[in-house]
């Protein structure tokens, strides 16, 4: 049996979250960049597992693109 680490602690599929454009716009392109700016809320829709062992979220943004960021790149909607 597999278990995820940190599953406890993740955000919800469903929730309605804000993207932190301060720590994020380091790492992703200026069109998305200029998508966070001009609405940074979005829905988790699933999870992704890292590199490092972790686990990201994927969210839909308002445009219905769909991207995925760090649990501690995102705060509640």
């Amino acid at each position: 049996m597999s278990v995820m680490p940190q599953s406890a602690n993740l955000t919800r599929i469903g929730s309605r979250i804000k993207i932190d454009l301060d720590k994020v716009q380091d790492r992703i392109s200026s069109n998305l960049i200029k998508k966070i700016y001009s609405d940074p809320r979005a829905t988790v829709t699933d999870y992704k597992m890292t590199d490092g062992g972790g686990v990201g979220l994927v969210v839909k943004l308002a445009d219905g693109t769909k991207n995925w960021f760090f649990e501690n790149e995102i705060g509640p909607s």
